[in-house]
């Protein structure tokens, strides 16, 4: 019974480690609060050694001697947990003031070491629009996100046996893919950009997956003082800002804010955080203009605020990141990455393109394509196929008709209908376009340039 309910905490300890690897500290407190003096010094010892993987164990801490193990059985019979506790908790402060240390002086922590497992992981957004769009997208490219539960946070994808789904917020996505816990995600150009901050780990292997647009923008009132501050220079210029009373900016995006500032040389400029009702804070005098996302521009104008020119720090939509230490260390995540950008690029490019079918009377395939090609909007991809169409008549097969085949976005599709008509077109089918497979992926040879391979 004993040995049973210690592999069980072994268990325990390891599913929370994985789970929640973001969160160490706080599950290692929470953990080193258990009381278990049921359990013998080794288990307890192999449970926290578990928890705690190497990365966070050589963190610096002056109030640990570098040769005593952290969680080392006592000498004694009697396993002491307090003293073990108190270890675990001077480990935990001194790992985050050191984290908190290296972030303030500009440098991140050491990345963490790939994990070894077999699968693949793809991060999705949880919620929202961006989670539908996302799903959506696999399932146009014949790739079914099977989520026993909706309330569960991790699927499969069958067509993609090595690979697992799992369901995060955005900005966690990011942070995972950089410690290694994620291989694969969606997530939007700006969420990247703030949570990235242009991290090296992270490659972006398609940046435009057509959903999600949006962008990053400064809004002020439009009136009151405001009311012809039409421009960001004009908005700096104003001589209102000084080092006493800097120009008070509220915005989520605590890391795109500041660098866009000071690369527009605007320097009394002041920062205060929010996550939403954004578009509130001028009007209640917390701030003086906002930097957020802006896809139609109408909440901005319920709330009498308005985007200025140069104000858009940078364009936005979902995007497939990679870390890119699964691409060159993880088993089978290149091959996986290859296939899901293949599938991409083939249903994206086909997104509003159409075949057009048509018989068309003519002496030879020369002639006809000649005709064809006279017309600004028959060309097609690259160009039109022309075949010959067999008739009988009295006995014999004869050619009196070539079919002509064109690819046409939809935009063009009528006109391009009647440009065929002009030349002689008739009977014309159209049918919306699947897939469009190219040759080699491009995505594919800029991805494998960026990898050095």
């Amino acid at each position: 019974m004993k040995k049973a309910f210690q592999g069980l905490i072994k268990i325990l300890f390891r599913v929370a480690s994985r789970i929640c690897n973001q969160y160490l500290p706080t599950v290692a407190t929470f953990f080193c609060s258990i009381k278990t003096s049921s359990l013998s010094p080794r288990a307890t010892t192999t449970a926290m050694s578990i928890l705690l993987p190497a990365n966070l164990q050589q963190c610096p801490s002056p109030s640990l001697s570098p040769s005593t193990p952290l969680f080392s059985p006592c000498p004694s019979t009697a396993f002491s947990f307090g003293r073990t506790r108190l270890r675990c908790l001077r480990l935990v402060t001194s790992c985050v003031a050191s984290v908190q240390s290296t972030v303030a002086n500009g440098s991140a922590p050491a990345p963490a070491v790939v994990v070894e497992r077999e699968q693949i992981r793809l991060g999705l957004p949880s919620k929202g629009r961006m989670a539908a769009d996302s799903i959506d997208l696999l399932k146009d490219c014949q790739l079914f996100v099977k989520q026993v539960n909706p309330r569960q946070y991790v699927a499969q994808i069958p067509q993609l046996p090595n690979t697992e789904v799992w369901f995060q917020r955005p900005k966690d996505i990011v942070r995972k893919l950089l410690s290694g816990d994620l291989d694969l995600g969606t997530v939007g150009l700006d969420t990247l950009s703030e949570y990235g901050q242009e991290n090296e780990d992270l490659i972006i292997v398609h940046e435009a997956l057509n959903f999600g647009d949006c962008h990053l923008s400064i809004a002020i009132p439009n009136y009151g003082i405001y009311e012809n501050i039409n421009s960001l220079k004009e908005l700096a210029e104003m001589p209102q800002w000084s080092e006493e009373r800097p120009l008070r900016v509220a915005t989520g995006f605590t890391y795109l804010g500041p660098k866009f500032m000071e690369e527009n040389g605007i320097k009394h400029v002041t920062f205060s955080t929010a996550d939403g009702a954004l578009e509130a804070t001028p009007a209640m005098g917390i701030a003086d203009c906002i930097l957020d996302l802006v896809s139609s521009g109408t909440t901005l104008k319920e709330n009498n605020l308005k985007e200025i020119e140069g104000g858009v720090v940078l364009e936005s939509q979902a995007a497939l990141v990679a870390s890119r230490r699964a691409l060159t260390e993880r088993k089978g995540a290149l091959n996986t990455v290859h296939e899901i950008l293949e599938r991409l690029e083939a249903h994206l490019k086909a997104d509003g393109q159409f075949t057009v079918v048509a018989n068309m009377r003519g002496n030879s395939a020369q002639e006809v394509a000649e005709r064809v090609l006279s017309q600004p909007s028959l060309s097609g991809l690259q160009g039109p196929t022309i075949s010959p169409v067999y008739c009988k008549q009295d006995g014999k097969v004869s050619i009196d008709y070539y079919a002509i085949v064109i690819c046409v976005p939809k935009k063009a599709l009528y006109e391009s209908v009647k440009q065929l008509r002009a030349v002689g077109g008739s009977g014309v089918l159209i049918s919306p376009l699947t897939y469009i497979f190219d040759e080699e992926t491009p995505r594919w040879g800029q991805l494998l340039r960026k990898l050095k391979i």
